[in-house]
This record gives structure tokens, sequence and C-alpha cells, in this order.
């Protein structure tokens, strides 16, 4: 299964909402971040891609890292996801749609069933953001 490197933000608010995100042709919500340029690392992929996703200018001091992590990617079917996934907390109206993005929500747990998520959301990152969340059960 080939590999798709990114960097994903778990971006929560003072009311602990998690930021997610959709990209324009797709319909899956999922962390904010991207794919690495050359010689980037994992926090400046980051930092880069959340000024141009969302216009949020943060240092790579100010990112937490919280690992990598591994799923099925949302939109390339045959495709394995591994993340370098960092924390970080902003006011809420920090943020605004740009670049590819489509749409974005501030979610809590109550909402997760209402919403098409990436698995990596669904299997990783949104239990780091909300600790109490029950991961889903593997396909049998």
């Amino acid at each position: 299964m080939p590999d798709i490197h990114v960097s994903a933000a778990v971006i929560t608010d003072d009311a602990d909402r998690v930021l997610v995100v959709r990209k324009q042709g797709t319909t899956a919500f999922m962390q904010p971040g991207g794919k690495p340029e050359p010689a980037e690392s994992p926090a400046q992929t980051l930092a880069r891609e959340l000024d141009e996703e969302l216009g949020l200018l943060v240092d790579v001091e100010d990112l937490t890292p919280l690992g990598r992590f591994e799923s099925a990617a949302a939109n390339e079917p045959g495709h394995r996801v591994i993340a370098d996934a960092f924390a970080l907390r902003i006011d809420a109206d920090a943020v605004t749609v740009q670049a590819e993005l489509a749409e974005l929500r501030w979610i809590t747990p109550k909402e997760i069933g209402a919403l098409e998520l990436a698995p990596l959301s669904l299997e990783h990152l949104l239990p780091i953001a909300w600790p109490g969340l029950v991961r889903p059960s593997a396909p049998a």
C-alpha cells in the first residue's frame, strides 16, 4: 500500500471543540495539515499549511508533538497516510477557509456520528483531543 506522508494538527479551542476541515471536491472532514515540501520538517510543514489553508500564523515552537500515526487515506483509495501530529489551542475566530479548503467546522464528541470523518481522525487524533472518546472497533 503506497504511503502518503503528512503533518496534521489537533486544534482545540477554549470550549474543547476540535477543528476539522474538508477540502474542495471531497466529502470527509479531517484535521488541517498537508504534505511536506522538500527539506521541511514535519512542524515546518504544518506551520506552512496552517497559514495557507486557514490564515493561521504559528511558530513551530507553539506546536506540541503528539507522535506519528498511520491509517487508511480518506481521499486516496489504496493508500496509507502516515501523519506527524501536533496539538495547538487557538481562539475559534482566528481561522478562515482559504486555499483548497471548502469548509471548516468546530466539533464536539456528540457530532462525530453526524459527519464523515477521515480514518486518521477517528482512529487516532480525535481520541487524543478527547481522552474519554471510545475508539472505533476495527472491522472484522
